[in-house]
């Protein structure tokens, strides 16, 4: 009996990851892709911040202002304890910077998703915030425990602003690093034609190293 032919893998990033890609130079590119392309064909993966999202979030439903931050430390598996120690700290001060608990409510977001070229990019936002001056935005996380590079960061605020008629219209978009407490915002006078011209050279260099690995 012959053995089945399966299907090639097609070429599908998150945001995520075709983010983290942007920020890579030389060989370290070619080494990531195989990695998510591995992944996906094992289906493996697995989310460690799930807690923390629902706890951050639950401090901004709720007005808490950091209750439930504190309190997921205690609550997670000790395995992912020391992860969360460093990460909370940050994302406290983050969550004081945007005012009184009061005058900022949880929005909800949806996922979109973008093509670049024949790629397409799952774009996935954290959580929206609404201030009371009217004033939404929709969040991004960065976890790592180097800082987003510039191009990762870039990359994210211009995909997440192309399409955010979905995710949350009339928003702005912001990438929060959660271990210093830091807001990244897409920079004053930035080009997008120029952006996607440059998104759209590095899709398709993604899509060839991702067929390479075949």
């Amino acid at each position: 009996m012959t053995a089945p032919i399966s299907a090639p893998l097609t070429p599908y990033a998150t945001l995520l990851g075709f983010t983290r890609y942007v920020g890579r130079t030389g060989p370290t590119k070619a080494n990531f892709v195989g990695g998510l392309r591995r992944q996906r064909a094992s289906r493996s993966g697995f989310n460690p911040h799930g807690q923390f999202v629902k706890a951050l979030k639950a401090d901004i439903a709720f007005h808490t202002g950091g209750t439930h931050l504190a309190q997921v430390i205690d609550v997670v598996k000790p395995r992912w304890r020391p992860l969360y120690q460093a990460l909370v700290p940050g994302a406290t001060a983050w969550l004081h910077s945007l005012g009184e608990p009061r005058s900022v409510d949880l929005a909800q977001t949806r996922d979109a998703l973008a093509l670049l070229g024949d790629l397409p990019v799952k774009i996935n936002p954290h959580f929206g915030v609404r201030h009371a001056d009217g004033r939404a935005e929709a969040v991004r996380l960065h976890f790592d425990e180097t800082p987003p590079s510039d191009e990762a960061a870039l990359a994210t605020l211009h995909l997440m602003s192309r399409h955010m008629d979905a995710v949350l219209p009339h928003a702005e978009p912001i990438l929060v690093d959660v271990r210093r407490g830091l807001t990244h915002r897409m920079p004053e006078g930035a080009k997008s034609d120029e952006i996607e011209r440059w998104l759209a050279g590095e899709a398709a260099a993604f899509r060839a190293i991702w067929s390479a690995a075949a």
